[in-house]
């Protein structure tokens, strides 16, 4: 009888803190890009969406926007594997395209250049460490 070793399926505790370490690092990434900016080299972070008026980015709404946004491609990239055997790769494609769309809003909120940077560069920071950690095993 011939037997063939089957590649070993990671644990789901493993994967499980993979993830949760993935969205905790995402947004730790945010929160030191706004600790480098604001504190650190006094960018003042505010935005301000048309006619409305201006809104400081303050850390709470730097670790909640992040926070939320981690979830919801964690939640996605769960779904996606319930229902594809591709679902990494869709996955993947999506969260590039979504931070690419995501990078509009620094430039058009912004009200400032160093504020655009900042904002724009906390949009890149977590994508990279989500990606970067939800993709591994």
């Amino acid at each position: 009888m011939v037997t063939s070793p089957l590649a070993k399926a990671p644990a789901t505790a493993t994967v499980a803190r993979t993830r949760a370490f993935g969205v905790v690092g995402a947004t730790l990434a945010a929160v030191v890009v706004w600790t480098l900016a604001v504190p650190i080299f006094g960018v003042h972070l505010i935005t301000r969406f048309g006619n409305a008026d201006a809104q400081d980015v303050g850390i709470g709404l730097v670790i909640t926007a992040s926070l939320i946004g981690s979830l919801a491609g964690l939640g996605l990239l769960v779904v996606l594997e319930r229902i594809s055997s591709r679902a990494m790769a869709i996955w993947t494609v999506v969260a590039i395209g979504v931070l690419v769309a995501s990078l509009s809003l620094p430039l058009v909120a912004g009200t400032t250049t160093p504020a655009k940077a900042t904002l724009a560069l906390m949009h890149v920071a977590v994508a990279t460490v989500l990606i970067a950690t939800l993709r591994r095993r």
